[in-house]
């Protein structure tokens, strides 16, 4: 895949998947953003939650794109393993990132609701990562992807990042 379309094609997964995960089911289950704001240091923690996040969440698409020259989409994979920038850090910055713009939400909003949707929203997403990406991953990058797996965490990231290729 060329990066043009990598690009292109990271952007559309961005809009339907985080976007929709992320952005217009909470927008639902908080009646459109229509509940009252939760006290100002919830408030303030859940912004500073979600605009960390989203950061994270746009730097590791983008390496998707750049680094891997392909997409996050099953269906346009890198052409190479991507191990590069956040990734150093934890191996699902995706996953963490939007689970942690639904934690942002909750806090906003003090609705507990959005913790139980982000609580299925992360099985779910520990469920796919285990039943299909890291076999997929294991099959298509063999011992690489067996080193970066071993030396770096899924979940909960890394204090500093990891060294190895």
């Amino acid at each position: 895949m060329h990066k043009p379309s990598a690009i292109a094609g990271s952007a559309v997964f961005f809009v339907l998947a985080p976007g929709v995960v992320a952005g217009l089911v909470p927008w639902w289950l908080t009646e459109r953003y229509g509940l009252p704001l939760a006290p100002w240091p919830l408030v303030t923690t859940g912004a500073v939650l979600i605009g960390a996040s989203l950061a994270v969440l746009l730097h590791a698409f983008a390496r998707f794109a750049l680094e891997g020259t392909g997409t996050p989409a099953p269906v346009a994979p890198t052409d190479k393993l991507v191990v590069g920038g956040v990734y150093r850090y934890v191996r699902n910055p995706m996953y963490v990132a939007v689970i942690s713009i639904i934690l942002g939400q909750a806090l906003i909003f003090a609705h507990w609701p959005l913790v139980a949707y982000a609580a299925l929203v992360g099985a779910a997403m520990a469920a796919f990562v285990r039943g299909y990406e890291e076999p997929v991953l294991a099959r298509r990058y063999g011992a690489q992807y067996e080193a970066y797996r071993s030396n770096v965490p899924g979940w909960l990231p890394r204090l500093t990042p990891w060294q190895g290729d």
